[in-house]
């Protein structure tokens, strides 16, 4: 039977402890990690174009994982009748140093965090900070096999530069799209206004993008959805907050109404954790002053817990 912390005396509660992601142990040394997720903080909101605040997102989504993260040996799920989470070892690596407005020094610091974890041979799990992030993380990619990205998103975040900036927040897909170990991408929930224009939805399909909506995924299915993305890859996972809607979401720089709801998400994660291999995570927009709840920073960690158990634990196949 597995033990449970509860019967070694001490309940751990959320409220008490460092605040590292899921309780896990702290590593302050980059050249020693021994596990098989890697939690990296990039607390970089200068990309941002509107609201900022992403900043203090790693810091929540840590505080807000501790909720999912006492007494249990792993977190039972009755509906999968599987415990995910049991037996996999995480670690916290703090946070990578960012420089207040350098862009590129901010992001060399994320990209070489992100090297590390793949040189351990850990799943790294980036929490943001504004979408620019995921520009150090693919680029931290460029000696692994090739990836497809897989983007969660209300946004396209496809611009290719604007008055000079190439590295914001709404550019990282662009970015990506460039990179040689990137085969394509397929970007989810994406809907309204943005702040990528017709011509970037015609540039991103001509890079091997394929797009849809929240309304045109509800049309499909997930299952038809998930046919769409190639099989048997690499996948690399990008999240952000504001693909939710803001009415379960609202804690983020830039609101879209009309998003998906929490089951909608977990689902695809599920099944794409299932098609083939997520190799990296970032999830990212999470700007904790517009929600005082606290509601998005827990949805932020309890997806992003959901995830690690499922590319880690494949429910068994009925027949």
């Amino acid at each position: 039977m597995t033990t449970h912390a509860y019967e070694k005396g001490r309940l751990d509660l959320p409220f008490v402890g460092i605040a590292t992601f899921a309780k896990s142990p702290y590593v302050q040394d980059w050249d020693r990690i021994e596990a098989d997720v890697a939690i990296l903080g990039a607390p970089f909101d200068f990309g941002t174009q509107w609201r900022a605040g992403a900043r203090f997102g790693p810091r929540a989504i840590r505080e807000a994982s501790t909720l999912f993260s006492f007494g249990h040996a792993g977190a039972y799920d009755h509906e999968d009748d599987v415990t995910y989470l049991e037996g996999v070892r995480i670690v916290d690596l703090g946070d990578a140093d960012i420089i207040h407005t350098d862009t590129i020094a901010s992001h060399a610091n994320i990209e070489l965090g992100v090297r590390n974890i793949l040189a351990a041979g850990a799943l790294p799990v980036v929490l943001g900070g504004d979408h620019s992030i995921n520009i150090p993380c693919i680029a931290a990619f460029s000696d692994q096999d090739p990836i497809h990205l897989v983007q969660i998103d209300a946004h396209l975040d496809f611009v290719d530069e604007r008055h000079g900036v190439r590295y914001g927040h709404g550019s990282p897909m662009r970015r990506a799209a460039e990179r040689s170990w990137v085969t394509g991408l397929t970007q989810l929930g994406i809907r309204n206004v943005s702040s990528t224009a017709k011509e970037g939805y015609e540039a991103a399909r001509a890079m091997r993008s394929d797009i849809l909506s929240v309304r045109q995924i509800r049309k499909l299915g997930v299952e038809a959805v998930l046919m769409r993305i190639p099989a048997g890859r690499r996948y690399y996972l990008t999240i952000d907050i504001d693909g939710f809607d803001p009415s379960i979401a609202p804690g983020t720089g830039t609101p879209s109404h009309g998003g998906f709801i929490y089951y909608e998400v977990l689902e695809l994660i599920a099944g794409l954790a299932s098609r083939g291999r997520i190799v990296g995570i970032d999830l990212v927009e999470v700007a904790p002053d517009y929600d005082h709840t606290g509601s998005t920073a827990i949805l932020a960690a309890q997806i992003l817990l959901n995830a690690i158990g499922r590319i880690f634990t494949q429910p068994a196949t009925t027949t």
